[in-house]
């Protein structure tokens, strides 16, 4: 394969999360296939009053052997040409742009326009969202803006093709999110309960990720308050930042505090392996899903899911082998968790795990790029 100048577009560090962690993932995979590659991240990505978070910011070290330049504002229009005109000039053979939030479609879409002019970059999207889980006004019209200068896009999930469909008719793949399998290897148990300050001879929930109301945290602590798992020793652990207010749920987790373990402050990254290590059991009761981020986390740790049937969660836990799949309803959520921990965590759901996430390998995701890139004449 002929190696190629390829300027990657997306959040990384310093910037934190789930999506800078996935940019350096694939821009590590890319560089090590012998591609030159280049990120270009934020220096401003979203305004303060925008950003439901404490901080948009890490203090973990920066990936080694990365080239990042923190130039794009997300809301300086005279920003996007410029960044637009010096990416234009440096040629490069390919751009990757992640897309996740129509807020993002001006600036992308005019810095893409800019980049077009040299006659020579092909440009793909690998899209996270089409529609967004939040609908805003503007969406569509942004979404529409941005899509105009991509030649090709990459989805996640298949309702995101779908939904990628009722825009446009330009080449696109689907390849499932591949593995998060930069948090490190998996820890024990016992150490886990010990760094966490949690008894190892509970049965542990992880709900893990920043909490949003789609991502259906009220539904899990509801199911709770279920008498059959009120009786079964099986505790909570919620670790994400809250990014809403979360005045919601207190009255919610007041019913279930003594079987409930908060850590709401952001996670960093080297911390991610204690708080999967600790849980028998992840837990996502989404209302809405096209891809997780989570799901793959799980995968890395080989720790069975149950996943709500909504988006993409279920084409990428299979029901009855590494997981349930239920609907997002306090008592089937419920009556999963149950199941679970009745049948001694479903045998067979572990081993099964370890061949399942052989298919989500960030060789087999970076293959399908490059020879959707490829496709682009």
């Amino acid at each position: 394969m002929l190696t190629m100048k390829i300027a990657y577009i997306g959040t990384a560090h310093p910037l934190r999360g789930g999506l800078a962690t996935y940019n350096e993932r694939l821009a590590t995979e890319l560089q090590q296939m012998g591609h030159e590659v280049t990120i270009y991240s934020f220096s401003l990505q979203y305004p303060s009053f925008l950003f439901p978070g404490a901080s948009q910011y890490t203090d973990e070290p920066a990936p080694k052997g990365l080239h990042i330049h923190s130039i794009i504002n997300s809301i300086n229009p005279f920003n996007w040409f410029k960044v637009g005109r010096k990416i234009r000039k440096e040629r490069p053979d390919l751009i990757i742009i992640k897309y996740w939030l129509p807020f993002m479609g001006p600036c992308f879409g005019t810095i893409l326009r800019q980049v077009k002019k040299n006659k020579h970059t092909r440009i793909i999207c690998i899209a996270d969202n089409i529609i967004p889980h939040e609908k805003r006004p503007g969406d569509n019209v942004f979404t529409q803006y941005f899509i105009k200068p991509v030649d090709a896009f990459l989805t996640m999930s298949r309702e995101v093709l779908q939904d990628l469909r009722t825009f446009t008719d330009k080449p696109a793949a689907f390849n499932p999110h591949p593995l998060y399998d930069s948090y490190g290897t998996p820890v024990s148990r016992e150490e886990s309960c010990k760094i966490l300050g949690l008894d190892p001879s509970r049965k542990y929930l992880l709900f893990f990720g920043f909490i949003r109301r789609y991502k259906g945290l009220d539904l899990v602590l509801k199911a709770m308050q279920d008498k059959r798992i009120q009786s079964m020793n099986i505790h909570l652990i919620v670790a994400g930042e809250f990014y809403e207010d979360k005045t919601y749920y207190d009255s919610m987790i007041q019913e279930v505090r003594d079987k409930l373990h908060l850590f709401t402050d952001f996670i960093p990254g080297d911390q991610v392996k204690y708080y999967f290590g600790a849980a028998d059991l992840v837990v996502q009761p989404y209302r809405s899903a096209t891809q997780s981020g989570i799901t793959q986390i799980a995968y890395h740790f080989e720790k069975p899911m149950i996943v709500t049937d909504v988006g993409g969660l279920a084409e990428v836990v299979p029901h009855e082998k590494t997981g349930l799949v239920v609907q997002p309803e306090v008592a089937d959520i419920a009556s999963g968790i149950v199941r679970f921990f009745s049948e001694n965590g479903i045998q067979g759901f572990k081993e099964n795990m370890a061949l399942e996430k052989k298919k989500y390998s960030w060789q087999t995701f970076t293959q399908v790029l490059l020879t959707l890139a490829n496709q682009v004449k």
